[in-house]
């Protein structure tokens, strides 16, 4: 397995591939948008593991400031190729998460886990994460 990379827009297609695992179809040329956009700011962090051209997997993470918690880094993205699942993928992701984290300064990793994805909670929990609480996602269209 190849280690970790930072995202290029040229992988929007396999990312977009993805998340559509995920249960987050995009299309790869918003999908490239997205990433262009991610890249330019510096408190976002995309990587990438690269198979020569297919990609593993990757994830997203974010720096974050709240007034409640003060700054963290957040995984709001993590997801693997079915195919190759349980295979350190994830591990080796949230790995390179961690250090970026270091790098920021930052020694809070936080993520959210959807209940409904019962293979991810023994995963984050097998990492040394631990859960805090559980809660309800509300969202409301401005139209």
């Amino acid at each position: 397995m190849n280690a970790p990379r930072p995202a290029r827009v040229a992988d929007a297609g396999e990312v977009a591939r993805l998340a559509g695992e995920l249960g987050y179809p995009a299309d790869p040329a918003a999908m490239a948008a997205r990433l262009e956009a991610l890249a330019a700011d510096p408190r976002q962090c995309v990587y990438v593991i690269d198979r020569e051209g297919r990609l593993d997997g990757w994830i997203a993470v974010e720096r974050r400031l709240s007034l409640e918690a003060g700054e963290r880094v957040e995984i709001t993205g993590l997801v693997v190729d079915s195919t190759v699942r349980r295979g350190g993928a994830g591990r080796a992701l949230v790995t390179a998460a961690e250090a970026w984290a270091r790098e920021q300064g930052i020694d809070l990793v936080l993520v959210r886990s959807n209940v409904q994805r019962q293979a991810s909670h023994p995963f984050y929990e097998g990492l040394g994460f631990v859960r805090r609480k559980s809660q309800h996602v509300y969202t409301r269209h401005l139209g």
